[in-house]
């Protein structure tokens, strides 16, 4: 099961399950476009498209209405890989008691949130990140707002949590 991945420097939230820390990755951001351990990466994860977001207010057309949308809490029917180029901010998801987890997010970490898992994501204080977004294939951004429990990806998502220590 792919259960999702945290930075590195977090895993040491007693709350996560093990599986967590198997996929975290921390990376160069200053060298991102030519990281050798990023490009074995998306070979590996079949990682063929990407873009890169930057999140602050005066680079990110319709900007209050965006950080709204990223802070409701949903799920993707794919995972979501996110890497940390600039700036900072918070991933909150859900534990096996569905009580929120904050999983602060740097320069350099990537993220992995699994299919299936209720998720959201605000800027800290400095209101600022760019980061790079990683997809296999074509990208989809449907975000399916709770409750969304009906979906194949939450429901294999649960299962996959209830096996996790």
């Amino acid at each position: 099961c792919n259960a999702g991945a945290i930075p590195r420097q977090q895993t040491l939230i007693p709350e996560l399950p093990q599986i967590y820390d198997e996929l975290a990755k921390q990376l160069d951001a200053d060298n991102y476009e030519n990281d050798p351990e990023l490009a074995q990466i998306r070979k590996e994860e079949n990682y063929s498209w990407m873009d890169i977001i930057t999140i602050h207010k005066d680079m990110l057309p319709n900007y209050e209405e965006k950080i709204k949308i990223f802070f409701e809490e949903h799920l993707h029917l794919d995972d979501e890989i996110r890497y940390i180029l600039d700036g900072s901010g918070y991933f909150d998801v859900r534990d096996k008691e569905d009580k929120w987890i904050r999983i602060y997010m740097e320069k350099g970490d990537m993220i992995t949130l699994p299919a299936g898992i209720y998720h959201r994501f605000t800027l800290d204080e400095k209101n600022y990140v760019k980061a790079m977004r990683l997809f296999m294939g074509e990208p989809v951004w449907t975000p399916y707002n709770r409750p969304a429990d009906h979906f194949e990806a939450r429901q294999k998502y649960v299962h996959c949590l209830a096996q996790t220590v």
